[in-house]
């Protein structure tokens, strides 16, 4: 097993890692909005999207796998009525064939995040 880090992506706010690398597949923990460089989350749901997933792809840049390589991926979003918003942007960062997804609405996230994005990625 080995941990993944990275300065590119939020540090963790809380007692796991941003991922771990076990039989060449990596496992990153969800990823809010947070900007890496200043602390601070983007504004609304597109920009909170678009940060997400940049954080999601610095972790997976860092353990040496492929974005493309992303086989499943989990979103965590505060308000289901912005799925369609957030598939708009999703779409943007993946092409086909498609990493398989589970998309949930759930009451609150950490830091008051409107989305959270968790990826699992095949070296």
């Amino acid at each position: 097993m080995k941990v993944i880090k990275t300065t590119n992506a939020p540090g963790a706010v809380g007692p796991y890692s941003q991922a771990i690398e076990i039989d060449n597949l990596v496992f990153a923990s969800g990823q809010i909005a947070l900007d890496p460089a200043t602390g601070e989350m983007a504004e609304g749901i597109e920009a909170q999207a678009h940060q997400a997933l940049k954080n999601a792809q610095a972790v997976i840049n860092a353990s040496g796998a492929k974005w493309e390589n992303v086989i499943k991926t989990t979103v965590f979003i505060t308000n289901i009525d912005d799925f369609a918003k957030v598939n708009e942007i999703y779409a943007t960062y993946f092409t086909q064939p498609y990493p398989a997804r589970s998309c949930v609405e759930i009451s609150k996230l950490p830091k008051g995040a409107l989305i959270e994005i968790e990826v699992i990625a095949k070296k």
